[in-house]
């Protein structure tokens, strides 16, 4: 009786190890699942961002968090969570004058900007109006605000509703009609190349900034934005949940960038 005792102990001893092992390997499999099934969603459907900076204020504001679609425009080399060397874009397709794109920079840096111009068109900036291709985009002054930049400077600003040439209309914000980059040189978009700014005029690194950003190959697009998800005042990290109820911008959430 003795020995069938100890047999048993043995037994139920082995089961119970054996369970253990079973359970820790089922969840080694459901997390690797999902990191994968995480890794197939930011690859090829939406790829979250944050907004650092003021450049396109106040379409994507200082502290929003958005979505980017990562297959309108195809797949191309920074498509993918580590730069892959492939040339051209697999399903490519070009976006619209007026669509809000995120891209890979010259200075390795993820920017977001809206295209202004196409391959082949002339941009150019006079006494702070913006030209494509010699005709003035009509701009419609709509108010007057206070912007912000990251460092928490404020500078009154007059916000307007400009109308590109194909008809999308969205707001800027300009400081005045005499700024830096409120006269250039007029820019020939070379092909395969866009001209990307920012809606918040005056404050915004762009590609009439050539050291800086430049031409913005059609390689180097990485998604076109599409809707903020969350949205909180001063960059304050998302999970400092007490700062919530007097920070979080609740009515900017689960908006399109587009409105």
């Amino acid at each position: 009786m003795a020995g069938a005792k100890g047999d048993m102990t043995d037994t139920i001893k082995k089961v119970k190890h054996k369970s253990a092992r079973s359970e820790l390997i089922e969840t080694v499999v459901v997390i690797v699942q999902a990191l994968l099934i995480a890794l197939v969603f930011r690859t090829f459907l939406y790829q979250p961002f944050s907004v650092p900076t003021g450049s396109m204020q106040s379409t994507l504001m200082i502290g929003d968090y958005f979505v980017a679609s990562k297959f309108d425009w195809g797949f191309g080399p920074y498509s993918f969570p580590i730069p892959l060397p492939i040339e051209g874009r697999i399903f490519g397709r070009e976006p619209n004058r007026g669509d809000v794109a995120v891209f890979h920079n010259i200075t390795n840096e993820e920017y977001v900007k809206r295209v202004i111009g196409l391959p082949g068109d002339r941009i150019q900036m006079r006494q702070g109006r913006l030209y494509i291709n010699g005709e003035i985009v009509p701009r419609e002054e709509i108010g007057r605000a206070i912007d912000a930049d990251s460092a928490n400077r404020d500078v009154d600003v007059t916000v307007y509703r400009e109308t590109l040439p194909n008809g999308v209309t969205h707001t800027i914000q300009e400081i005045s009609d005499d700024m830096p980059f409120d006269d250039t040189q007029e820019y020939v978009v070379p092909a395969g190349h866009y001209f990307m700014m920012g809606d918040n005029r005056d404050r915004s690194a762009d590609s009439r900034v050539l050291g800086q950003v430049g031409y913005v190959p059609y390689d180097a697009l990485i998604g076109k934005a599409q809707a903020r998800f969350f949205s909180i005042t001063d960059n304050i990290a998302p999970w400092q949940l007490w700062q919530w109820p007097s920070s979080v911008r609740f009515d900017r959430m689960f908006t399109s960038v587009y409105q």
